[in-house]
């Protein structure tokens, strides 16, 4: 690992002080945070075990929220060193962190990823569009001209090209970044097809932010939890179910599901990275500075984290299903990393 410069040595040095005392009562790393992180996560805390013969991280699936609520939570061995999200962190969870005194946080963009809708190799071939997609889970659509609550129970209500099967997709709750991903890049983009409802986006602001996010709670969209797995195993069960998760997840199980087309694009490694595919969204870890020298091998695993053998192109999370970043981008966050560079995006 590079040197780092005397100031950050400085902070980190007062910081273990402080925390010293506490901070020793646990020789685990703690990482909260998304589910799509999770696997990534979980990968480098076995390649850094397996390595470096110290305790195996402690990693917990809590979704992106639920870390940040975690990860913000303070200072002290009580506390999470790093947390995993699918989203960048919004400027209220920097509020809370800098509130509880977590005021020393890197933000860490791993790579990407693709946001997918998938289902049982043994269901019917499914291409949607992003309008399709909006009109079987929002609570609210629009029926010739009239915005009324959603009517459809079968695919084939939708658009008659579609599967004569009723409409059950499992997907993230609320305190999930896939979920919040998911309605950023399908939901609103779905709902902006509608003449009605695109014109509130004008009119009433908040009222077609209401619309264009909220999911139905009638019986066809069905909130699985944190664990995609759940989600999986669901789809394994049952061939006309689709769910929502990150490509990693689909990578892995390629062998019992397959991915439904969006607006003509299936997701893929390529397909991400170039942009094809519509829905995609970067990954980040955000580390918790005043824990580093205190914590027993934490920057040794968040350097393994960003070395070339994990998040490469040809590291072992892409063979996971991570979409690397370019050269340049890799580079710059490696640095960021090892500096312990701060975040300062909501503080200008």
């Amino acid at each position: 690992m590079k040197t780092r410069t005397l100031t950050a040595i400085t902070a980190f040095a007062l910081a273990s002080t402080a925390l010293a005392g506490a901070a020793y009562a646990r020789d685990q790393i703690r990482i909260v945070g998304s589910s799509t992180v999770f696997p990534y996560t979980q990968a480098v805390a076995e390649q850094f075990a397996g390595a470096s013969g110290m305790a195996a991280p402690v990693v917990e699936s809590t979704g992106t929220g639920g870390g940040m609520q975690i990860f913000c939570g303070g200072v002290g061995a009580e506390h999470p060193d790093i947390t995993g999200a699918s989203r960048a962190m919004t400027k209220s969870e920097y509020e809370l962190c800098t509130k509880n005194g977590v005021d020393n946080i890197t933000e860490v963009l791993i790579g990407y990823d693709g946001l997918t809708i998938s289902h049982s190799v043994n269901g019917p071939e499914v291409n949607l569009t992003s309008a399709q997609v909006f009109q079987a889970l929002a609570s609210e659509v629009e029926v010739n001209g009239a915005l009324v609550p959603n009517p459809y129970k079968r695919w084939n209500e939708i658009d008659p090209s579609l599967p004569d099967a009723e409409i059950q997709v499992f997907g993230p709750p609320p305190t999930s970044g896939t979920r919040d991903a998911f309605v950023e890049l399908v939901m609103h983009v779905g709902c902006n097809e509608f003449e009605t409802i695109a014109a509130l986006e004008e009119s009433d602001e908040d009222a077609w932010e209401q619309v264009c996010s909220r999911m139905r709670q009638d019986g066809p969209f069905v909130e699985a939890g944190e664990n995609d797995n759940i989600i999986v195993q669901r789809l394994q069960a049952d061939p006309n179910a689709l769910g929502i998760f990150g490509y990693s997840f689909l990578y892995e199980n390629t062998d019992t599901l397959k991915p439904v087309k969006i607006n003509g694009v299936s997701p893929s490694l390529e397909t991400i990275a170039d942009g094809s595919y519509p829905v995609s969204r970067p990954l980040f870890v955000y580390i918790k500075n005043a824990h580093r020298g205190v914590i027993p091998g934490l920057d040794e695993f968040v350097a393994e984290y960003v070395s070339e053998e994990a998040f490469g192109p040809d590291g072992y999370l892409p063979e996971r299903g991570l979409v690397a970043l370019p050269d340049a981008e890799r580079e710059a966050t490696r640095e960021a990393v090892v500096s312990g560079a701060h975040f300062t995006r909501y503080t200008n």
